[in-house]
């Protein structure tokens, strides 16, 4: 006969141990799963399990968030219920669920990736659709295609590598042992200079986008070049023409140059005379048209029967002379022989169309 005291102890003992099963199940087998989901429900569709199973564990990250909950086949695929833990982090809605294995074994979970951070979040109700999921290659697929590869190799010719290879590599032992050392020192060597080797990929990268950023032009420079080339091609015969004629002009030349010793100074000096035709070349341009016209009539004045043919006009001070300019010449009595500095500013001011008589180099023509 139990006495009223351990019948109370039996009692707290088994209500003792229904709480602490029930919290063990609860929290460490996820059994209050089995009356409901535990946080926020989110959906994923996948065209075949691709071995997820229920009560897989779903992930984000790599850090358990949640359990898979029962499957349901549907029209286009399976769909996964993902149950997510309330106190999870938040996941952004735009994730990869990939459907990977755990260990050799072949224990697969469900881990979320995500695309970018931050919002929206996955809520309960949310969709991950089979565009933004994936699945293991399933064993039997991967063993098949395995097995198609050993089938498709000769297995004449795997005989023939295989014999090939033993007879390179033997009693090449310190020839083999000599490369690894040596690739072990040049490693070694490449650690060391490691930021210079940094350096040169970095400005790489300068050079490589300059050349990008100048791909037009080396495609308009490619274009050009093969032009070029197709030009040469057809100037094939005038150019070994001047290649055969070019000795002989060249020893004419260099006669030339032996025999006139003073050739030299003289184009020196004609840079000085060139730099100031080319300063008024309009003009120079201007005497060359009239030239010949001066010259044709030059015939009528002496027209070579002893005689010359002149004609005398007076006409003074119409227009009037060029005053303006040379306001800084002092005037000196005509008897006065002392020498004195020239005013080498003074020159005809006079704009071009003026009434006076414009003169200086400033209005030639083209000035």
């Amino acid at each position: 006969m139990l006495t009223r005291r351990v019948r109370v102890q039996i009692i707290a003992f088994v209500v003792i141990a229904l709480v602490g099963v029930s919290f063990a199940g609860a929290r460490y087998a996820g059994l209050d799963r089995l009356f409901g989901p535990r946080g926020y429900v989110v959906t994923l569709q996948l065209a075949d399990t691709g071995g997820v199973f229920e009560n897989a564990e779903v992930t984000y990250r790599g850090v358990p968030v949640g359990r898979v909950g029962t499957l349901q086949l549907t029209a286009n695929g399976v769909q996964v219920p993902l149950d997510i833990e309330p106190n999870a982090p938040k996941i952004p809605r735009e994730v990869e669920a990939v459907v990977t294995n755990r260990s050799a074994v072949g224990e697969q979970y469900v881990d979320l990736r995500p695309k970018r951070d931050g919002g929206p979040y996955l809520q309960q109700g949310s969709v991950i659709t089979q565009e933004s999921a994936t699945t293991p290659l399933p064993v039997e697929t991967l063993m098949t295609n395995l097995d198609s590869l050993a089938n498709s190799v000769p297995q004449d010719s795997l005989r023939t590598v295989v014999s090939e290879l033993g007879t390179a590599f033997r009693n090449n032992g310190g020839h083999l042992q000599k490369i690894v050392d040596t690739s072990r020192e040049f490693i070694a060597t490449a650690q060391q200079h490691l930021p210079q080797t940094v350096q040169l990929l970095e400005n790489g990268k300068t050079v490589l986008g300059t050349q990008n950023e100048q791909g037009s032009a080396i495609r308009s420079f490619s274009s050009d070049l093969r032009l070029l080339s197709e030009q040469l091609e057809r100037s094939d015969g005038d150019l070994r023409a001047v290649i055969e004629k070019a000795p002989p002009a060249a020893q004419q030349v260099s006669g030339l140059i032996r025999e006139n010793q003073q050739l030299t100074p003289l184009l020196a000096n004609l840079t000085t005379t060139s730099k100031l035709i080319a300063q008024h070349l309009d003009g120079v341009e201007h005497a060359l048209v009239v030239y010949p016209a001066a010259v044709t009539v030059s015939r009528t004045v002496v027209p070579g029967d002893g005689t010359a043919h002149f004609g005398l006009v007076l006409n003074a001070f119409d227009p009037l002379p060029c005053t303006e300019g040379y306001e800084g010449t002092d005037r000196r009595n005509g008897i006065e022989m002392d020498p004195v500095p020239v005013n080498t500013d003074a020159h005809c001011a006079e704009p071009p169309g003026s009434d006076t008589s414009v003169r200086g180099a400033q209005n030639a023509p083209g000035q």
